[in-house]
């Protein structure tokens, strides 16, 4: 079983290929390697708003990034961003379960003194 440490972008999303709009956009979707839960979806999204290129991530799917850019030039800072995006949402992901879980922890320590 695949573990959240292990999302990462593994290719374009064969049923959906680059598509080149008249505006001019291209619209792009970046395959994860597996469903990311829901939460990492959210803080994923988060971390990305007000982006120029409105990269996102659909929250029950959980598969696919989407996005645009102007230009084939583009793609690559696009993907780099992406990447380091993944792996910043995946630290604060894993600190914030952990976090929770030392709450829990010194909480429940707590309970059974009385």
């Amino acid at each position: 079983m695949e573990g959240i440490s292990d999302i990462k972008i593994i290719g374009i999303d064969e049923k959906r290929p680059p598509v080149i709009r008249k505006e001019p956009y291209i619209d792009i979707f970046f395959k994860l390697s597996h469903q990311a839960p829901t939460d990492w979806c959210k803080d994923f999204n988060s971390l990305l708003t007000g982006h120029a290129s409105s990269p996102h991530i659909d929250e029950k799917n959980g598969r696919f990034i989407e996005s645009w850019v102007r230009t084939p030039d583009e793609v690559m800072p696009l993907l780099v961003l992406l990447k380091q995006t993944i792996t910043d949402c995946t630290c604060q992901y894993i600190a914030r379960i952990e976090d929770s879980a030392r709450h829990s922890a010194s909480r429940d320590m707590f309970a059974n003194e009385d």
